[in-house]
């Protein structure tokens, strides 16, 4: 019964999620009373209260009273938005009574899906507005009573009703749609395929596919933790089975599945929320985070290689891998690259981003259905995978939008209160007007606040408690907002909260402390990205082709150096040494200047060779010593480790 009950409640989403998609968004209020009212039915379908447990009957109840009073809040306002929206009405019991049922029923739904932290913000916040006359000092304020927050979170479009959830019901829905929709007509397999011939007879090839693979669907999901929690469960133990060590292999995944969250197009559905707050274009704010990403993955990835030189790990074999001619086949490159072509398509055309999304999920169904039916898919079948789509999708944005309506409730109490502009003056008035130390502060909070929530709500709520910081002393607000959310993504990873790495060493059955140390190697680079982007505001597209040219060399070279200390490889045989040429790497990397990057690059050059040096030497060692063993009375059998001196 509720299984089938969750499926039409699945797909009853999803086909809202794709009318709309193709023909427009209803009126405001409308589009969001209805998406809200959806989300929170199919969360109390998939997330029931004390499933399994002996007092699931009271649980049952406790649902049914969240569900009634939720469609009772959602339909109220969707049968009267025109009014609410022209005459701003004042707040009434029932208002109240509904503003709290609305309330419980998303804190709820956010406590049983990820957790208990943030339905304990958003109450904090709600708190705060309400007892603000209380509070002594600066942070304190004159208050507001029950009526007003009911007013600005229920009977209007700042509250619940607001921008968040709006980006959620229009432009995020439709591409989670477009996402799920891909990967059930073979594109996810398609992705893994790719992964594996890139990248897996490449030493570290296991950890280097699982990046790739991570990365591509955590673009789209919204969630590292949830990413973890699928992909993890192919990689993990792909690479246990190649001996790699569990704790590396946890961090690795952690690593990969959080890098899709800063990664273009979709950054995690973030770039779609910051184009909103910001005022920018979709494609500006995919083109502002490509640099970075590009980078933080070259240090990813070089990182890898260098660890896996280093403790010999093996690459995938060989009949693990899928040939190129079954990887690119027609019937699984074409889709895909139709799909791509007719969401890139949408955007260049100037369409909304919805609307480009559209495009891409009807170019995946006119590629799918003639190859599924050339290869006498039985039609059933090929519906099967359509409709499983949509419902995938419909499950996908219960956690997105019950979090987005939650942390517009937080955002709204935010605004209202202004203890956003409260702190970033207090930020300032410790850091001065040192551009660093407001960024060390601030970047230091962006942790601690996105500390156990998922990436999208803890950016919105980072976004709009401390990015004003930045903005106070002069960073240009795309770069004070790329700042944050790279450092609140970085939570997820950061001990002593990193839930991504909880659940990687939860699949790899290790203990999550050594899992958090390799996370946190691996990803040692995007701790630094954000303050790159301070000195160079040409890695997110800001100046001319030469500061651009310029800055990617400096990040560049940085990454590199960067990469090779945190991998502890010797480079010239002293690790002293080692360690002082690649730190002054480093530090002629962040001076900006050609004179700088070219001394920088030159050194770096100059270590390399001298490692690769050293490599070839070892090689002739141990050839001549298992050449010179073959004819010593008692040596043969051994190793070269055994007869090397």
């Amino acid at each position: 019964m509720r299984e089938n009950l969750t499926k039409l409640l699945a797909l009853m989403l999803g086909g809202l999620i794709l009318y709309t998609s193709a023909t427009g968004p209803f009126e405001s209020m409308i589009q969001r009373g209805i998406f809200l009212a959806l989300v929170i039915l199919l969360g109390l379908t998939l997330y029931p209260l004390g499933a399994g447990k002996r007092w699931r009957p009271l649980g049952l109840a406790c649902d049914l009273t969240l569900a009634v009073g939720t469609v009772l809040a959602c339909g109220y306002v969707v049968m009267n938005h025109e009014r609410i929206l022209v005459e701003l009405p004042w707040a009434t019991p029932r208002d109240m009574l509904f503003t709290a049922m609305l309330l419980m029923a998303v804190l709820e739904l956010s406590r049983r899906a990820i957790g208990v932290i943030f339905p304990l913000l958003v109450l904090a916040g709600l708190a705060y507005a309400w007892l603000g006359a209380a509070i002594p000092g600066p942070l304190g304020h004159r208050g507001f009573d029950l009526y007003y927050i009911t007013e600005t979170l229920y009977l209007g479009d700042l509250g619940v009703w607001g921008m968040l959830v709006g980006v959620a019901a229009t432009t995020i829905a439709a591409f989670v749609l477009f996402g799920c929709l891909l990967l059930h007509t073979g594109g996810g397999q398609t992705f893994m395929d790719l992964a594996l011939r890139i990248s897996g007879r490449s030493p570290g090839g296991a950890a280097k596919v699982a990046t790739v693979a991570s990365g591509l669907f955590g673009m789209v999901s919204g969630s590292a933790v949830a990413n973890v929690a699928t992909t993890g469960n192919f990689t993990i133990p792909m690479m246990k089975r190649l001996k790699y060590p569990a704790p590396f292999a946890s961090g690795v995944e952690a690593v990969a599945s959080t890098g899709g969250q800063i990664a273009p197009p979709i950054l995690g559905a973030a770039a779609f929320i910051m184009a909103e707050i910001l005022g920018e274009s979709y494609l500006r704010i995919a083109l502002a985070a490509l640099l970075p990403a590009i980078l933080f993955y070259l240090g990813v990835f070089l990182t890898i290689h260098l660890v896996a030189r280093r403790r010999n790990l093996q690459v995938v074999p060989d009949e693990e891998l899928p040939s190129w001619p079954e990887v690119l086949r027609p019937e699984r490159i074409i889709p895909i690259l139709a799909a791509l072509g007719g969401l890139f398509y949408g955007v260049l055309s100037g369409r909304s981003i919805q609307m480009a999304a559209f495009y891409g999920i009807l170019m995946t169904v006119l590629t799918f259905v003639p190859f599924a039916l050339l290869a006498r898919t039985p039609l059933r079948e090929i519906a099967g995978k359509l409709l499983a789509g949509l419902i995938d999708a419909g499950k996908g944005m219960v956690i997105i939008g019950v979090l987005l309506a939650g942390a517009q409730m937080l955002v709204a109490m935010i605004g209202m209160t202004g203890i956003g502009v409260t702190l970033a003056s207090l930020i300032v008035n410790v850091g001065g007007q040192s551009l660093f130390l407001v960024a060390f502060i601030v970047g230091g909070v962006c942790l601690i606040l996105g500390m156990g929530i998922p990436t999208t709500a803890a950016y919105v709520l980072v976004a709009s408690v401390l990015a004003p910081a930045l903005t106070s002393i002069g960073v240009e607000p795309l770069i004070a907002h790329l700042f944050v959310f790279y450092f609140a993504t970085l939570s997820v990873i950061t001990p002593p909260v990193c839930v991504a790495v909880f659940v990687a060493a939860g699949i790899a059955g290790t203990n999550w402390l050594p899992a958090a140390g390799e996370a946190v190697r691996l990803a040692a680079a995007i701790y630094v990205i954000p303050f790159l982007l301070l000195i160079y505001p040409a890695l997110a597209g800001f100046g001319g082709a030469f500061d651009i040219l310029l800055a990617s060399s400096q990040g560049v070279v940085f990454v590199l150096a960067f990469a090779t200390l945190m991998s502890r490889v010797a480079v010239t045989g002293n690790r002293l040494l080692d360690v002082a040429g690649l730190g002054l790497v480093v530090g002629l990397a962040l001076i900006p200047g050609w004179l700088t990057t070219t001394g920088a690059l030159l050194l770096l050059v100059a270590l390399y060779a001298r490692r690769r040096q050293r490599l070839a030497a070892s090689s002739s060692d141990t050839a001549v010593d298992n050449r010179s063993g073959e004819n010593r009375p008692g040596t043969q059998g051994m190793t070269a480790k055994e007869t090397h001196p």
